[in-house]
């Protein structure tokens, strides 16, 4: 795998992902010390899925991030380019409606979705700009956009800690839970190598989305960015 810039080659990524699915819920739990729980929890708030609403859940990888916006009854599609994430999601939840994508070029029609959102999955695409330009062309227009994503630490001491956690404390937890614990590394790297919550606005908003807003979460080691599509006309 090479070394995390935001220079991404897709087929390594999804190569590095399809290697990890097993393990992959398992892994996340114990590296984040069971917060990603509660993220999750924050993602189901902000999305607020409503009963006979469509949802598109990118990067959705085994599809635990899509079950609450389900479980809201909205018909939710789990979206992802890792078929061995997408296998393992279907082979666990049947049901659901997997389908393979890349977030550069979404297999869906214009104005499809009333809400979209991607959780820890952003930074790993290799056009972030196009990305969200994607998700703003399926969004009705009034719909909603949930980007949930590592950020920065808004504390300098707790920064300071939290990447000495990222490059020495988190390969070798990794390396006992995980099937693939190099995987990690590179997910550590990309994470310190993403812009903070001002820039990530800054991005949303040059793709097309109005009253972009963030929330820290966990002292900004995640930041819950939400933004709107332009109604019509």
């Amino acid at each position: 795998m090479t070394r995390a810039t935001l220079d991404k080659q897709p087929r390594e990524v999804a190569a590095m992902f399809d290697a990890v699915a097993a393990k992959y819920d398992l892994t996340n739990d114990v590296l984040a010390l069971g917060q990603n729980r509660r993220w999750r929890k924050a993602v189901a708030r902000a999305v607020d899925a409503r009963p006979g609403e469509r949802v598109l859940d990118l990067a959705a990888g085994t599809g635990t991030s899509s079950l609450p916006f389900a479980a809201a009854g909205a018909y939710t599609v789990p979206c992802d380019f890792s078929t061995g994430m997408l296998n393992e999601g279907k082979r666990r939840e049947p049901w659901l409606p997997f389908t393979a994508g890349d977030a550069t070029r979404l297999p869906f029609r214009n104005d499809v979705f009333d809400k979209v959102t991607i959780s820890f999955g952003l930074r790993n695409v290799q056009d972030t700009d196009a990305a969200l330009r994607e998700l703003l062309r399926v969004t009705r227009p009034g719909g909603r956009v949930v980007v949930c994503e590592f950020s920065h630490p808004t504390w300098a001491p707790f920064r300071t800690l939290y990447t000495e956690y990222l490059m020495r404390g988190l390969p070798p937890v990794a390396e006992k839970v995980s099937s693939s614990p190099d995987a990690y590394v590179y997910l550590a790297e990309s994470i310190r190598a993403w812009p903070d919550q001002p820039a990530l606005a800054a991005l949303l908003q040059k793709a097309g989305w109005e009253r972009v807003a963030w929330r820290d979460l966990t002292g900004g080691i995640v930041a819950l960015h939400r933004g709107t599509k332009p109604a019509a006309g």
